[in-house]
């Protein structure tokens, strides 16, 4: 029995998608990008995220403020907003088309040149919605490291490190290439099963191309 089949490949395929995407969409909107805590006040731990900053104590608990203005962010932190919100946007859309593209859908019956467009179609959606997550985590991973261990602050100076939601962000991003790549698989699997089947060749004619010799012209 063949486990492996398109419909368990597109199904698959959507799966992982869906997974992505909501980690991509639970990291944009989390708070911890970036975390920092100082060896002078061990009580205090700053978050930083795309939308708001937090802060953490031990009486309190935490409290988060959104930032005043957009034009006073880094500018890695305004690209990351829009990469990001490219991303969600993609890959809900990769979702809502791949849907009817699935084999076992009520959706574009008797249609499957239309079917697999739709899981293409899905597939470019994911790949992009995948990169636009993996290049602002990236992004704010690099600053970080840079202004990490850039040496005009001074030692004493806390500096931000890396948060939760930057590792998340990086397997949503992953999660959502390998779902448009397994579209992709999935598609091929769909062609190579609607192939016509090749005619066996006839053993005498394998016969006869064996024992073939070449006759010289006089």
């Amino acid at each position: 029995m063949v486990v492996l089949t398109t419909k368990v490949m597109q199904r698959t395929a959507l799966f992982v998608t869906f997974g992505g995407l909501v980690t991509s969409l639970i990291t944009t909107f989390l708070p911890f990008w970036k975390t920092m805590n100082s060896d002078l006040n061990e009580v205090e731990n700053w978050f930083s995220g795309l939308w708001h900053t937090c802060l953490y104590t031990e009486e309190v608990g935490i409290q988060c403020k959104a930032y005043d203005s957009i034009m006073g962010l880094p500018m890695d932190l305004q690209v990351s907003r829009v990469l990001m919100s490219v991303s969600i946007v993609t890959g809900g859309f990769s979702v809502l088309a791949a849907f009817p593209g699935l084999e076992g859908v009520d959706m574009c019956v008797g249609q499957p040149s239309v079917k697999r467009l739709l899981l293409v179609f899905s597939g470019v959606l994911s790949w992009v919605s995948g990169l636009t997550t993996l290049a602002p985590v990236s992004l704010v991973a690099y600053t970080t490291v840079v202004e990490f261990w850039d040496e005009g602050f001074p030692d004493v100076m806390p500096r931000w490190e890396y948060g939760e939601a930057m590792f998340s962000g990086w397997f949503g991003g992953l999660a959502l290439i390998i779902g448009g790549t397994l579209f992709f698989v999935a598609v091929c699997m769909g062609d190579y099963e609607q192939m016509p089947p090749s005619e066996p060749r006839s053993p005498q004619a394998k016969h006869r191309t064996r024992h073939y010799q070449k006759t010289e012209v006089l």
